[in-house]
């Protein structure tokens, strides 16, 4: 979003803010979600994720529910009190709203544009679970899309596409994704209207990003709170207007296990259990890894060599500790896509290395001066074969 495109910007906003801003944005008073106390265990659960009116736990009687503010309080300076209350973040979005005046003063940006960003928000999850799906603390990409009003909905449903599209172009396989709209009941205060791109995990159906069309809610918020105008004025057309806004908001925790999820795969392999993960080679932790046949001496400094020439290109790994039987294993549990092997024809005869195939276990001998283009060639045709799955 921000480096591939001229119309977003990214900003790297503070976590701790002034209060005011999370009392304009509603979240000091609607920021909730329903808690109910079992009372025989007194456990706390949330309970609009219960599928019985009993305590999950002892199967006792839950109290009625009362409404809890998922924001971590604090205080800034040496005393605690009620006028030094701040609050961690629990979302990233409110910065690019207060933010805006400036980001358009000194980018020179014009409507429509973006402003984006990456980083923790912090919220005080009644019941976390499922691994790291829901978490206390968590990684969010959000952006903000400025737009003139009555055009917003089409940005919308670019945006929309756009998430879907990126999801499904690292590999997520499209059977296991869905658009679910919103329905009336569900929208947020300031929506008018939120889409939700879900995956579909071993538990069920979760979300993984969520496109709203906030309107102009926000900045008037922000207007009416802080006194600062924060229109816009479209020069051109010569006319002043509050933005909309849309904001396509992803959690990039729950996005990386979906991408382990869809990737993890066992096999059978000469009797014994083989574990991949098939991902897309431009989200793999390493493209290819280098491997000597063995800790030779003769070996190590044509290994080392080869690293060198294809690790300016490449992510790259090195490794020459153990059988070369188990260091193929180690890089499929990882998903490296590929493997070079250097052994003693590479230094006595050939100057060929060894290229594996992490999908197929195929392999293919190569010389050292082609490695480059031969290694590109194979990642290209995993790529290719990861999206057609």
């Amino acid at each position: 979003m921000v480096r591939d495109r001229e119309d977003v910007v990214g900003i790297d906003a503070s976590i701790l803010m002034h209060p005011d801003v999370w009392v304009a944005s509603g979240h000091v008073d609607s920021f909730t979600d329903p808690l109910a106390e079992c009372k025989e265990c007194h456990r706390r659960h949330r309970s609009d994720l219960l599928e019985t009116d009993a305590c999950p736990d002892c199967g006792g009687e839950l109290s009625d529910p009362r409404h809890f503010n998922l924001m971590f309080r604090t205080h800034i300076g040496p005393v605690e009190g009620d006028d030094n209350i701040v609050y961690l973040r629990p979302e990233t979005a409110q910065a690019m709203f207060v933010d805006f005046d400036n980001v358009v003063n000194s980018s020179r940006v014009r409507i429509p544009f973006g402003i984006a960003q990456q980083g923790k928000s912090f919220r005080n999850e009644i019941t976390p679970g499922n691994f790291t799906f829901r978490t206390r603390e968590f990684e969010q990409m959000e952006m903000e899309y400025f737009c003139e009003p009555g055009t917003d909905e089409e940005w919308h449903r670019y945006w929309i596409d756009f998430s879907s599209d990126w999801f499904t172009g690292l590999g997520l396989r499209r059977s296991k994704l869905r658009v679910r709209e919103h329905q009336a009941d569900e929208l947020p205060h300031y929506s008018k209207g939120s889409a939700d791109i879900e995956f579909l995990f071993p538990w069920g159906w979760g979300e993984l990003e969520t496109i709203s069309n906030r309107t102009d809610y926000d900045l008037k918020a922000h207007i009416e709170k802080s006194g600062k105008d924060l229109s816009y004025y479209d020069q051109p057309n010569n006319k002043r207007y509050v933005p909309y806004v849309v904001e396509p908001a992803m959690g990039a925790d729950r996005s990386a296990l979906a991408f382990l999820v869809d990737a993890y795969d066992e096999e059978e392999v000469n009797d014994d259990k083989r574990v991949v993960l098939r991902f897309h080679p431009s989200i793999a932790p390493y493209q290819v890894a280098i491997l000597p046949l063995s800790r030779n001496p003769k070996l190590t400094p044509k290994a080392r060599e080869v690293h060198d020439l294809v690790r300016s290109r490449f992510s790259t790994q090195y490794d020459e500790t153990q059988s070369i039987g188990r260091r193929y294993r180690r890089q499929d549990e990882i998903g490296t896509p590929l493997c070079v092997t250097v052994d003693f024809e590479t230094v006595e005869s050939d100057d060929a290395v060894t290229i594996r195939h992490r999908d197929t276990m195929d392999q293919v001998r190569v010389p050292i001066s082609g490695l480059r283009q031969a290694l590109q060639d194979q990642l290209d045709g995993i790529a290719a074969d990861v999206l057609s799955d």
